[in-house]
């Protein structure tokens, strides 16, 4: 399924902005251990600046700009919105076939950061959503091109920089509710069929894994991602 992603960015990105506008930064987030709010917008907010980097100085080397300590949820969400703005800027006049530097070596081209910046846009918004209340469901389509996105780019990234040694069993991932079936690593298949959501979830440590297969537990609780 194709995806237009950069005004899929903007969706996100407002949302993200408009609960952070509403929202306690001292709240704990959930799904991110020993974070505030405060500590996730000044994340995704420094992602931005970073990717939007990446993509017009083809390096990861970059320190992002953050905003003050003790600013307000207002302040906090404007140098939100300017960080999610820019790196857009950059996106919309950058040709999506233009050299970048990537976290996928098959992929080192500009058109990367639109589809990466999505999930990790969409990813967060889910967490900052949990936290304050309920979670606004994952489009389909749009999760298990998450899942995609990590059997394809960031498991193969985690094994290549020696943060997770590779599967001694193949995790076969099945969607309920998109046509989707890929499998990370090799080996005797361990097969887990949920919703395109949850099987994203799970890949990214945001879901309930104890009620797996005992083998797929112990999978899916590597560190499969960052």
């Amino acid at each position: 399924m194709a995806h237009d992603w950069l005004p899929l960015l903007r969706l996100h990105t407002d949302r993200f902005a408009q609960v952070i506008g509403g929202a306690d930064l001292d709240a704990t987030v959930t799904q991110c251990p020993g974070w505030s709010v405060r500590d996730l917008a000044v994340h995704l907010g420094g992602i931005h600046q970073w990717a939007g980097h990446a993509v017009t100085h083809r390096s990861p080397s970059f320190v992002p700009t953050t905003p003050a300590s003790d600013a307000g949820r207002d302040e906090v969400a404007q140098w939100y919105r300017r960080s999610a703005a820019d790196l857009l800027d950059v996106l919309h006049a950058t040709p999506e076939e233009a050299p970048a530097w990537t976290l996928d070596p098959d992929d080192t081209t500009a058109g990367f950061w639109r589809r990466r910046q999505v999930h990790e846009t969409a990813l967060h918004v889910w967490d900052l959503e949990g936290t304050l209340g309920t979670p606004t469901p994952y489009d389909a389509g749009l999760a298990w091109d998450g899942v995609l996105e990590v059997a394809r780019v960031m498991y193969p990234r985690q094994v290549r920089l020696g943060r997770v040694e590779p599967l001694l069993a193949a995790l076969r991932l099945l969607a309920t509710d998109v046509e989707g079936e890929v499998t990370l690593g090799a080996g005797e298949p361990v097969v887990v069929s949920e919703t395109a959501e949850v099987l994203l979830r799970l890949l990214w440590h945001r879901a309930d894994a104890s009620a797996l297969d005992p083998r797929a537990t112990a999978l899916v609780a590597r560190a499969l991602t960052p």
